[in-house]
């Protein structure tokens, strides 16, 4: 299944409703919500932000952006270093720790995903849905020079890409209405993803074309769990300009052999190693 798209634009959605003056839309506390805004400024390229940049950056009055600082680093989540910069935490690397040892893939799931990157010559990465976006917990990444570029953690939308197709084929259809909704196309594009869904389903991969970001491919297959449900999406990714049909068809082989070798190993959604035999 080959579709083609325009650049993400996600928002998560939710019936809950709380009575209190820190709730706002889609049943998100406001104060929680700005102290992972104001937290998720921070990447491997932009390590340290001086208060009024960070203000400009996410939009926060100054006097505010204090205040949530001074809380954030009482928590040891951030730092203010004594020449004035603000920079991530000391208490970040417990949660990086939790964060591992939930999501850490078994070895041999790990050399499946590098064989995978070094015979097809592309970026390898593992999928899991987590609300209505997709994140990456693992990657190995192509030998060429040129490669598609998502980093371990990167939340991505659901609307977008062979791997999130895979995905939607295990959620619930509101799910998947939701996640049409919040694309750039709107309500209107809720029988075409249910449609792409079905196909993805009914073929047992997916092949996606410039969907997310013009000029970059994906090829997705399903991981099952030990119980026989969908558990995350195995993907190939790179320029749309490797990816003709006769490449296609010969990495789709492969990106399924794989999903199919990585499911035998019967992992559960929290990835233990897998059962000896």
């Amino acid at each position: 299944m080959t579709e083609t798209g325009a650049p993400p634009g996600v928002t998560e959605s939710s019936g809950t409703t709380r009575s209190t003056s820190d709730e706002e839309g889609g049943g998100r506390i406001r104060s929680v919500a700005r102290a992972v805004e104001v937290l998720a400024r921070f990447d491997e390229d932009t390590l340290s932000w001086t208060v009024s940049d960070l203000a400009r950056a996410t939009g926060l009055p100054k006097t505010t952006l204090v205040r949530m600082v001074d809380t954030l680093e009482q928590t040891g989540m951030l730092w203010l270093r004594p020449d004035g910069q603000i920079t991530v935490g000391a208490g970040l690397l417990r949660w990086a720790r939790l964060a591992r040892a939930a999501w850490e893939l078994p070895e041999p799931v790990m050399q499946a995903m590098r064989r995978l990157a070094d015979e097809c010559g592309e970026t390898t990465s593992f999928y899991v849905r987590q609300g209505p976006h997709r994140m990456c917990v693992a990657q190995q990444e192509g030998p060429q020079t040129l490669r598609q570029v998502v980093r371990i953690g990167d939340r991505l939308p659901l609307w977008a890409g062979a791997s999130s197709k895979v995905l939607l084929t295990g959620a619930p259809d509101e799910v998947v209405e939701a996640a049409a909704v919040n694309s750039p196309y709107g309500p209107g594009y809720i029988a075409q993803l249910r449609e792409q869904v079905e196909q993805t389903r009914a073929n047992g991969y997916a092949v996606t074309h410039g969907e997310r970001e013009n000029g970059v491919s994906g090829i997705a297959a399903p991981i099952l769990g030990g119980e026989g449900h969908l558990i995350a999406a195995l993907a190939l990714g790179g320029p749309t300009t490797r990816f003709t049909p006769e490449r296609v068809s010969r990495l789709v082989t492969a990106v399924t052999a794989a999903a199919h070798w990585i499911s035998g190993l019967r992992l559960a959604a929290t990835f233990p190693p897998p059962e000896d035999g």
